[in-house]
């Protein structure tokens, strides 16, 4: 089975003038097709998130009259418009809306559905959505919108800015790209304002960036970002985040959306694998955006110097929102707008800095998440996510049934690039059941084809093992494909394990459950609602490499190799001490690992030279 939101790169789109021009024609003609005679564009099939979508087509009509003057165009967006002030404008109280600040204050907001009480929770962003669409057609009015009705719009777009920022709490969500939508949304209605309501329009809008959003960062791998949903980062909305501060910073000029987006930027650099796959997320843990996501990805990829593109997005909504059909939907139209606008190119070679918490070459690469421990690594193609063990999760030694990974103190990281090979050596205090402190050296070498780990340890008690991960996906082609195995070889005997035990709590790589179900499955409320990542840390077990240790290693150490990737020569791996220090040798490079107290400054030591 394949994964099934993660498909092509979305650098891989073409975005030509001429490519979306061909966007904008196949929208126009389905348009068109669709448009009922009181002006509805709605998809037929749309019942959730509709609150946007008639207005979206509205606004990718407004915008395609403006590049191409179509003449079927000016009475499809004249009825359209009139269809979305006449019925999908609301001012009355939605009957259950939780976050209301200001009861019946008649300001105009949107429905995420349509009927009254049907889940009203999702009309704050549905809101901020109608809001965006509404500021793109005033973008492009003039010479098509008459002034009546253009004027009415606006004072439509008035009370969605007001009913999100006065008669509502601010971003009841917590999702940063709802929030940052917003002010986007603010900020580009102060342009359609008069002076002193434009300036209070936009310093609210700025105001409520610094206060409500920035303010509440949260850290993670050494980056602050936007909160979202109650984490700090979403595969799927965190992208999307990342659009919106290209927009902001394109419609502002404001430095601190560049510098925010620079730095989301680099965070999802160091965690993306080349291939693209990503996992983790406090809404969806593997669902992968599109569209949605070009414009941030390409904008502040150009800006860092990073490949983002390599992102596999859910190519079907490649261009703009579909139904099961492939008929296009409004939903989140701006950004295809905003890309179009847009005239950055995407940079597509990795960057040449290192990152503390990735080690990346050639097919290669190996994310870590706060604690630098790998959260995914991958070789020849294949995907390893940590796997579980007695409720532990991670990648290190095991001793009975305790897993040695999580730090007591302060990780060590030095990083060495020579002859071709790429290194990272991570030091790391532990603390086991024993209670003795222990020192763990894990060594991660990469020719840019195969991935070597060696790891070692002061002596364990028992019979310890290197839990080396889950096998969990593979490339293929524009897919990801699900898998319970890989190239892996070991110096000590290696075992792939799987769960003895059945039940929503232990998970076996071979079934055609996807992390994403078997997180929800254990999150604390259901998909939409819940926190895959908290769901999925409640895993007790799962499909394991386990490797034991190598048959010669100083006696005062247990050491462990393990190689991913293609075969090749044999693995080998000799490990020896050098006074306080260690050399390890293996068929394709010599390491000299420092006396793990570090240097004068505490920081770890490493030599490296290919055989």
């Amino acid at each position: 089975m394949h994964l099934p939101r993660q498909l092509g790169p979305l650098h891989d789109l073409p975005d030509t003038p001429d490519a979306y021009d061909a966007v904008l024609a196949d929208v126009t003609e389905q348009a068109l097709a669709r448009v009922t005679p009181e002006g509805n564009l709605e998809h037929p099939d749309c019942v959730d998130d509709i609150g946007d979508t008639s207005l979206g087509i509205t606004s990718l009509l407004t915008f395609a009259w403006q590049r191409t003057k179509d003449p079927r165009l000016p009475q499809a967006v004249s009825r359209s418009l009139a269809f979305h002030l006449r019925e999908r404008v609301y001012t009355e109280d939605n009957p259950g809306y939780p976050n209301l600040r200001v009861r019946n204050s008649g300001l105009a907001y949107a429905r995420y559905t349509l009927a009254a009480g049907a889940h009203p929770i999702g009309d704050w962003p549905s809101t901020v959505w109608a809001l965006l669409q509404a500021v793109n057609i005033l973008d492009s009015a003039e010479g098509l919108v008459e002034d009546g009705q253009r004027g009415e719009l606006l004072d439509v777009a008035r009370g969605y800015w007001r009913w999100l920022t006065e008669a509502t709490f601010f971003n009841p969500q917590e999702a940063g790209n709802q929030a940052i939508g917003c002010v986007v949304g603010g900020l580009m209605l102060a342009a359609h304002l008069p002076g002193p309501e434009a300036q209070s329009v936009r310093a609210r809008a700025l105001r409520l960036y610094t206060d409500e959003i920035r303010a509440h960062r949260v850290g993670d791998r050494g980056a602050l970002l936007p909160p979202e949903h109650g984490g700090a980062y979403d595969n799927n909305y965190g992208p999307i985040s990342l659009s919106f501060l290209a927009q902001a910073h394109r419609v502002s000029g404001e430095e601190v959306f560049a510098e925010d987006g620079d730095s989301l930027a680099r965070y999802i650099d160091a965690r993306l694998t080349n291939g693209g796959f990503d996992n983790g997320g406090a809404r969806y843990s593997e669902q992968h955006s599109a569209f949605e996501s070009v414009l941030g990805l390409r904008y502040f990829g150009a800006r860092v110097g990073a490949d983002l593109g390599r992102y596999r997005g859910d190519t079907r909504w490649g261009r703009h929102a579909v139904k099961d059909d492939g008929g296009v939907d409004g939903h989140f139209a701006w950004m295809l707008v905003w890309q179009i606008q847009d005239t950055t190119h995407w940079h597509r070679e990795p960057p040449t800095a290192t990152a503390r918490h990735q080690l990346r070459a050639g097919t290669v690469s190996v994310a870590f998440d706060s604690r630098m421990t790998p959260a995914v690594v991958e070789a020849a193609g294949t995907y390893y996510l940590p796997a579980a063990v007695n409720r532990q999760h991670g990648f290190g030694p095991v001793v009975d049934g305790f897993l040695l990974c999580r730090p007591m103190g302060e990780v060590r990281v030095r990083d060495v690039r020579t002859d071709g090979l790429t290194a990272k050596l991570v030091t790391k205090p532990v603390v086991g059941r024993d209670h003795v402190l222990r020192h763990i050296q894990s060594l991660y070498v990469t020719d840019g084809t195969s991935l070597w780990t060696t790891v070692t340890v002061q002596r364990l008690p028992g019979a310890p093992y290197l839990l080396a991960g889950l096998p969990y996906a593979e490339d293929d082609g524009d897919r990801v494909r699900r898998t319970a195995e890989g190239e892996v070889a070991s110096v000590g005997a290696l075992r792939l394990t799987h769960p003895e035990v059945k039940g929503v709590d232990h998970f076996d790589a071979r079934s055609e459950t996807t992390q994403e179900q078997a997180a929800f499955a254990l999150a604390a409320d259901p998909r939409g609602y819940g926190n895959p990542d908290e769901g999925w840390s409640h895993l007790v077990s799962s499909t394991a490499l386990e490797a034991d240790p190598a048959p010669d290693a100083p006696d005062d150490l247990h050491a462990f190799a393990v190689r991913y990737g293609p075969a090749g020569a044999p693995l080998t791996a000799a490990f020896a001490r050098d006074g306080a220090a260690l050399t390890v040798r293996t068929e394709a490079f010599t390491a000299r690992i420092g006396d793990p107290a570090g240097d004068a400054h505490g920081e770890p030591e490493l030599t490296l030279s290919a055989c």
